[in-house]
C-alpha cells in the first residue's frame, strides 16, 4: 500500500485550479491508501473554525466533504499546522474526519522511523521570522485573536500576508531555507533516519550522513503553479511527483 504526503497548497478562492486539482487527487486516493498526511498550509490563511459559518467559509463545504469522503473510505487523514493555518481547530478536524498532529510527530513509515514537521521551525537563520512565530503561536495571543470579529481577523491575516511578502523580498534565499545544523539536531533528538517537511517550497530529496549513518531529508513542494505530492510505497519506495 501507499502513504501520501502533501503540504503548502495555500488554497484560496482566487486559485480555483489548485482546489480542483486537490479534488482530483482526493478522488484518486479514496479508499486506496494507507494514510494521507497534510503537513501544513492547506489554506492561504485560516482565521478560526467559526469562519465556516460565514458565506465565504461555506463556499469550501465541497472541500470539507471531499476530505470527509476520504476519511470515511478508510484512509486516515493527518493534519499538521503550518504558519498560515495554525488557527485551524477541532471543529475542522471533526467535520473532515482528520486527526490534528503536534508540531513534531514521529511515525513508523513501513519500518523507517520518520519525523514529520511543517518545516518553519528549521529556518533558524531567519531570526525575525522565529521571533514573530513565537508571538503568533503563543496560546494567549491565539485566544485574544479569536475574540475578534471574523472581518477583523481576515483583515489582520491579509495585513500579515503583505508584511510577509515585503519581508521576503529583502531576505536571501539561504536565510529562508532550513539550517542544516537544526535539521541534524531535530533528527538526533527524535532518533530518526528520515525527515519529511514542507514550508520552503523547494521539493527535493537530500541524502546525507549523520554521525556515520545514512539519513534522508525530503522536502515537499507547494501548489502555486502545480500539484506536488510525495508517495511512499511499501514496495517501490519514495517518489516525489508534480502535476500541472
Amino acid at each position: 500500500m501507499t502513504t501520501w504526503f502533501i503540504s503548502d497548497l495555500h488554497l484560496e478562492p482566487s486559485r480555483p485550479a489548485s482546489i480542483q486539482q486537490l479534488f482530483a487527487f482526493l478522488q484518486h486516493i479514496n479508499g486506496e491508501a494507507d494514510a494521507l498526511y497534510i503537513l501544513g498550509d492547506l489554506f492561504e490563511f485560516w482565521v478560526g473554525d467559526d469562519y465556516l459559518d460565514t458565506p465565504e467559509g461555506q463556499a469550501i463545504a465541497p472541500l470539507i466533504q471531499a476530505l470527509r469522503a476520504v476519511s470515511d473510505s478508510g484512509v486516515p487523514i493527518y493534519f499538521m499546522h503550518g504558519n498560515r493555518d495554525f488557527l485551524l481547530g477541532e471543529r475542522f478536524a471533526t467535520e473532515t474526519g482528520c486527526t490534528i498532529l503536534p508540531e513534531q510527530q514521529v511515525v513508523d513509515l513501513y519500518g523507517t522511523p520518520t519525523l514529520l514537521l511543517h518545516g518553519d521551525t528549521l529556518c533558524t537563520d531567519d531570526a525575525d521570522y522565529q521571533k514573530a512565530r513565537a508571538v503568533f503561536r503563543n496560546p494567549k495571543w491565539i485566544a485574544q485573536v479569536l475574540t475578534w470579529t471574523i472581518p477583523q481577523r481576515i483583515q489582520r491575516a491579509q495585513e500579515m500576508r503583505e508584511v510577509s511578502k515585503e519581508s521576503t523580498q529583502h531576505k536571501s534565499e539561504e536565510i529562508m531555507d532550513v539550517n542544516q545544523q537544526s535539521v541534524e539536531q531535530v533528527m538526533r533528538d527524535a532518533k530518526v533516519t528520515r525527515l519529511i517537511h514542507g514550508h520552503t517550497h523547494r521539493p527535493a530529496i537530500h541524502d546525507f550522513q549523520l554521525e556515520g549513518v545514512d539519513v534522508q531529508r525530503i522536502v515537499l513542494g507547494d501548489w502555486y503553479t502545480q500539484g506536488s505530492y510525495l508517495r511512499v510505497d511499501e514496495t517501490s519506495g519514495i517518489t516525489l511527483l508534480t502535476e500541472r
